[in-house]
């Protein structure tokens, strides 16, 4: 009870990440001061973006420095406080990052969210967390489809492409995924409602956008990038809108791969492609957990989650969702809350 352990950020890797850009340290569990409260972390997410984080370039976060808590979302319980809004007992989520203790300080700018008490800490960040978030405003604000248009969603079995898929077609679209291996693609089919499903390790996907897509793709919600991105942009509608989410393809990367070779179609179809980021709409997230909440309590959104066990695996817990492995959103449980 004494002791906090860490993961820091060792090292900046070049190509692959990996366990050895990492180190495990051991410090004191910090204090809280006046205004500040304690949390344990209970739960840790696992996003794609945080390859990201650690290059040492400017981006819409600051990169995770050398010697620091590699930073991640979490939910925790608040153990000490001296603050009143977080009562000792109560559940929060916010970026409490590699860490089993960390401090909440309303003076540093940071402050976490309470969860609501029938949210459990794997629903706030998997269904309820900033990949449904990111999966609502870009799929509603970026793409803005309109019923009876046809949407394709890259990584569409992922955390966030599998509710961006069932957004639309909630909405009234027309959805095509795209995923990787039989057992995937039978889920989407399955729980996720959704019937055309391309499984790109065993049919070409050009040919079978090709076939599908004679009038063509009106959007195109791309989380990988790529051959995936130029095979879009070929079966594009005019007027199309490609919502840059992500790009998981080139993430470890050692060098840039030469970008889509058919961008002159995006002059030609009159086409908008738009990169976002999901704390663009800060303002309005509540509108978002409300519609999502509502989704959720009607059985119209089905997601999985894939959590590990044991502050020991965190670092290669991460490497899951560059290999594949991971089956839906990726979470690490550390603790369990107390009562």
């Amino acid at each position: 009870m004494n002791n906090n352990r860490q993961w820091l950020l060792k090292a900046r890797p070049e190509g692959m990440i990996g366990t050895e850009h990492f180190e495990l340290v051991t410090s004191a569990i910090p204090e809280p001061a006046a205004g500040q409260a304690l949390i344990k972390t209970l739960m840790l997410s696992f996003d794609p973006a945080m390859r990201g984080w650690v290059e040492d370039e400017p981006s819409y976060l600051p990169p995770v420095a050398i010697g620091e808590p590699m930073r991640a979302s979490g939910v925790g319980q608040v153990i000490r406080s001296n603050n009143p809004e977080l009562p000792v007992g109560s559940l929060v989520q916010g970026m409490l990052n590699w860490q089993e203790y960390s401090l909440a300080d309303p003076s540093s700018g940071w402050m976490p969210r309470p969860l609501p008490a029938q949210v459990t800490p794997s629903m706030a960040l998997s269904v309820l967390g900033g990949t449904s978030l990111t999966a609502y405003f870009g799929l509603l604000e970026i793409g803005q489809p309109v019923a009876g248009e046809t949407v394709l969603v890259s990584g569409a079995a992922g955390a966030t492409g599998s509710v961006v898929a069932q957004i639309a077609r909630l909405k009234g679209c027309r959805v095509i995924g795209i995923a990787g291996g039989e057992e995937k693609c039978q889920w989407l089919q399955q729980d996720c409602k959704i019937p055309e499903v391309i499984d790109y390790q065993k049919q070409n996907l050009k040919d079978e956008l090709a076939r599908r897509c004679a009038d063509g793709i009106n959007v195109f919600f791309d989380n990988v990038g790529g051959d995936t991105l130029e095979a879009g942009i070929e079966h594009m509608a005019d007027f199309g809108r490609i919502v840059m989410c992500g790009a998981i393809s080139g993430y470890n990367d050692a060098s840039p791969a030469p970008g889509p070779r058919n961008m002159m179609k995006v002059i030609t179809r009159r086409l908008r492609l738009q990169g976002f980021i999901m704390m663009d709409f800060m303002d309005r997230m509540e509108e978002a957990y409300r519609d999502l909440g509502q989704w959720v309590a009607a059985g119209e959104i089905a997601w999985r989650e894939d959590i590990q066990q044991g502050f020991e695996n965190i670092p290669s817990t991460l490497l899951r969702l560059y290999d594949g492995r991971n089956q839906g959103k990726q979470l690490l449980q550390l603790a369990e809350p107390s009562h």
